[in-house]
């Protein structure tokens, strides 16, 4: 069985690559998968889980838990066993509640983690292909480029003008030069330039490697204890809710106290009877389920948005998400379908047209007059330049013709296919020898090719104005050679532009005969221009309805493209972007003062020819304006500007591994319209939040609140110590958490965004709690004096009294399940199959302790009649009447205002 590769920095390459029994074409398929199967996946040692009996044993750390253990050693040692007996059921069935919801939980961060598998592009088969990076063996060749991050252990093969960046191993700050060069054997690593260490990133450059190590192996396997991090589902809002929780606790156990004594000194009430009263009243007041519930409904919203194609990696931003107020997004794969084609062709003397499907090699040329042509010697040396000059692979695959690469160069070989038509399979003709990959400063790519023939060829691709300025000659229809008439190109460029086309010139030198490499000298003023391809990314239909959806929300769009400005403008136009006329470039930007720039990106929403540099002060200009800002990227320049915006989207299928560490959401689509979704289910999680705590503190005060009344006033208790603990247990664990399941409500995204700072406990809360516990009281006493006065028993009394508590509960949770509209409506009442299954199970429950002997004898009732039945909801139908009142005034106020 092949064992680790000892110190291959030391080695020679082809000694490493026989050591790992592979070769420069990679592994087979059959073999990778016999290697996988060996050694097992390339995956770090995952921490050790929480055993299930600590994870149980753990929901008993709780301050009110421990008051409840107390509380039964206490009734135990008075003799009160029932009491005791319901205390010990109701700590062991809360406990349970809490494991399950928190496994739940566990569950669903462990499920989108996995969303979020790294990938890596190898080579197997003599093919690229894209796979989960945990599929790596020893042997892979695998590609790499800027941006990427280095999925295992690699011993490079070939590299061009690499950096990484190795901090996270080495501590050094500054990228390290990569090169072929074999280093000593006990070399530090950082010395050792011949190496690739995974989980260190790409910042320039391209390379491909052998896989000499995974997994465990790693260099940073054996230091993965320092690397493992436990992710919590605790944020600033559950930490807040937590400690509100705790001071709140600490003040309801001093009312408590402060009862005991009042009750037994001045009410000379007996101790054992005070006592559970007292138990009753902590459990009834302090919200001991409301941090579970809350880490519930934000485990429910990042599920929801994960099947909207949005995967947050950082569960704050779930918080911030539905405050955004701007988003700033890329346009290319992110308004449009980044299915690229290349639909237009520009001669020195005529245009052409292309036609065809996304990426698939079959389509026709045309001519001006729309009459099907046959290719000449110019078009074949710009097809033979579009297929060599490229990186990429097409693949026909179930669904479709796919691009493995850039889809750019993916359209560029569809074209190539159609002119040729050999396909991407004429690239074999030709054997690279070098090349200059394309880079943002540069902003060109060219290849020195060798065809099978012996003969010499440099190609070159990229932004006309980089080609224009190495080009000496230009070639015509008939395969002549003359000057470069430039403000022809220039016309011809704005015109594609103008029509949303990306545009592409193409140029080569047939005179390379002498050369080995590929030097800068051999590229200026001599080269011949060929001509120019415009490229057409569509827009995305689904674009439009979201852009319609976040003006209707108030959310403001920006496109920010390095793209051309009229290219930015059709774009603009066809989405239906406002203001799409006027266009910003970056030199445009350069040219403000720091007064006019934040009042023209306030102003503008198209923004062409930018720079990551613009990107990261056009994000600050608008934060500085009190916008809460979306910034969308992909590459490793991005990201920046996605660390500065609120919210770093960055895009799953295309961004790099710099561009998805420093986001805080990806869209596994690239799709803008999952960012709109995003901040729909965004809105929607923290109406949820609002309409748990906005349930849970006025029932839990309610039920305090007749507690306290009756033993203030001497009177005697309305509801049982062990009815209210009953009451805690079953609605708590039910109704409480059906509010985290709830759908978005009509009009979510008809309301501007809300302050990030917005508090929860507002002064419109504070009084819903005083309002709903008032009416709880009344409604209360009311139906335990209406009891007393028709002769009845002391226990059919609480009997009735406490039947009311959970049946104003189950109609406070109906009216607070539209905190933004009418409950009165066929949606509203309809509602969901979450809320009816648990009313069915709270229903259910009341029915078996007011009914059924043996829980009557536990919990000291008796059977309620039809009649009284239809009372008690009669009292709950009058409690939401009130309360839907008072609601619809106060909407009436304030659209009034």
């Amino acid at each position: 069985m092949m064992e680790r590769l000892q110190s291959p920095h030391s080695q020679p390459l082809e000694q490493c690559l026989q050591a790992t029994e592979s070769t420069r074409s990679g592994l087979s398929e059959t073999e990778a998968a016999r290697r996988l199967d060996i050694h097992g996946p390339n995956q770090l040692p995952q921490a050790s889980p929480v055993s299930p009996v600590r994870r149980f044993l753990s929901q008993f750390n709780h301050i009110l838990i421990h008051v409840l253990l107390v509380a039964a050693l206490v009734t135990a040692v008075l003799s009160h066993w029932v009491d005791t007996g319901v205390i010990v059921a109701i700590v062991l069935v809360n406990a349970i509640i809490g494991y399950v919801q928190e496994g739940k939980a566990e569950a669903a961060l462990s499920a989108i983690r996995s969303l979020l598998a790294p990938r890596a592009n190898v080579i197997r088969d003599g093919h690229r292909l894209n796979i989960d990076a945990a599929t790596l063996v020893m042997g892979d060749i695998v590609i790499l480029e800027a941006g990427d991050r280095v999925p295992a252990d690699l011993r490079l093969i070939e590299v061009r003008d690499m950096r990484v960046d190795e901090a996270i191993l080495t501590g050094e700050s500054v990228p390290v030069d990569k090169s072929l060069s074999q280093a000593t054997e006990h070399s530090a690593l950082g010395e050792r330039v011949c190496m690739l260490f995974s989980g260190t990133m790409i910042a320039t450059g391209i390379a491909r490697g052998v896989v000499v190590a995974t997994g465990r192996d790693t260099e940073i396997g054996k230091i993965s204890g320092l690397l493992q991090s436990v992710e919590t589902l605790a944020t600033p809002l559950v930490r807040q809710m937590n400690i509100f929780a705790r001071w709140l606790t600490v003040f309801i156990l001093l009312v408590a106290a402060g009862l005991l004594v009042f009750g037994f000194v001045v009410g000379h009430l007996p101790f054992s009877d005070l006592f559970m009263v007292v138990v009753g009243l902590s459990v009834a007041a302090i919200p001991e389920g409301l941090p579970a519930v809350l880490t519930i409904t934000l485990a429910v919203g990042v599920q929801a948005m994960a099947g909207r194609n949005a995967i947050i990696r950082r569960l704050p931003a779930i918080e911030t998400i539905g405050s955004v107020s701007v988003v700033c997004t890329d346009k290319t794969g992110t308004l449009t379908r980044n299915e690229m084609a290349v639909t237009r062709v520009v001669l020195s003397d005529t245009v052409l047209h292309v036609d065809g499907e996304g990426y698939s090699p079959t389509g026709a040329i045309f001519d001006s007059h729309e009459q099907k042509i046959a290719p000449n010697s110019l078009l074949i040396n710009m097809a033979w330049t579009a297929s060599l000059c490229n990186d990429a692979e097409l693949r026909n695959t179930e669904q479709g013709w796919q691009v493995e690469g850039d889809p750019m160069e993916g359209a560029l070989l569809a074209f190539a296919a159609k002119v040729l038509t050999e396909g991407s399979a004429s690239r074999s003709r030709w054997e690279r020898l070098d090349v200059v990959p394309f880079d943002p400063v540069h902003r060109y790519m060219a290849v020195l090719c060798r065809s099978s023939t012996g003969k010499r060829a440099t190609f070159v691709k990229g932004a006309p104005e980089a080609v224009f300025a190495m080009c000496h000659h230009q070639k015509n229809s008939n395969d002549d050679e003359v000057s470069v008439d430039e403000a022809y190109w220039l016309e011809a460029i704005e015109a594609l532009a103008a029509g949303g086309h990306r545009v592409i010139a193409l140029a080569a030198n047939f005179e390379s005969s002498n050369q080995e490499d590929l030097q800068e000298h051999h590229l200026h003023g001599k080269l011949t221009l060929l001509g120019l391809v415009g490229l057409m990314d569509p827009p995305r239909q689904e674009v439009i309805a979201a852009l319609a959806e976040c003006q209707s929300a108030g959310i403001s769009v920006k496109m920010i493209t390095g793209d051309h400005a009229a290219t930015a403008r059709a774009i603009a136009e066809q989405i239906g972007l406002p203001n799409w006329q006027h266009v910003l470039t970056g030199a445009d930007l350069d040219r403000l003062d720091a007064a006019d720039f934040s009042e023209e990106v306030a102003r503008v929403d198209v923004f062409a020819r930018t720079s990551p540099a613009h990107k990261l002060k056009l994000v600050g200009a608008l934060q500085s304006r009190g916008l809460i800002v979306a910034m969308t990227g992909d590459g490793v320049n991005d990201a920046p500007a996605l660390k500065r915006a609120d919210i770093g989207v960055a895009m799953g299928l295309k961004g790099s591994e710099a561009a998805k560490e420093s986001a805080e959401l990806v869209l596994a689509d690239d799709n803008f319209a999952s960012i709109v979704a995003a901040i729909r289910e965004g809105r929607t999680v923290y109406d949820n939040i609002k309409k748990v705590i906005s349930w849970t503190l006025p029932t839990n005060a309610g039920e305090a609140l007749t507690i306290i009344a009756a033993l203030l006033a001497g009177l005697a208790l309305p509801i049982t110590a062990v009815q209210i603990l009953w009451i805690n247990l079953i609605t708590a664990g039910t109704l409480g958490i059906a509010l985290a399941f709830e759908p978005a409500e009509v009009g979510t995204m008809r309301r501007p965004p809300r302050a990030r700072d917005a508090p929860l406990l507002t002064a419109e809360l504070i009084w819903h709690i005083v309002l709903v516990s008032t009416l709880f009281l009344v409604a209360v006493f009311a139906v335990y004096t209406y009891a007393v006065d028709k002769g009845y028993s002391i226990e059919l009394a609480r009997t009735m009294s406490m039947n009311t508590l959970v049946v104003l509960e189950i109609f406070h949770l109906f009216f607070i399940r539209n905190i933004h509209s009418t409950s009165l409506s066929l949606v509203a009442v309809r509602g969901t199959p979450v809320v009816w299954g648990c009313v069915l199970v709270v229903v259910a429950a009341q029915f078996a302790i007011t009914y059924v002997p043996t829980l009557q004898w536990v919990f000291g009732t008796q059977p309620v009649s039809l009649a009284d039945g239809m009372i008690i909801v009669a009292v709950g139908i009058l409690f939401f009447m009130l309360v839907e009142a008072e609601k619809q005034m106060r909407l009436a106020f304030s659209r009034s205002e």
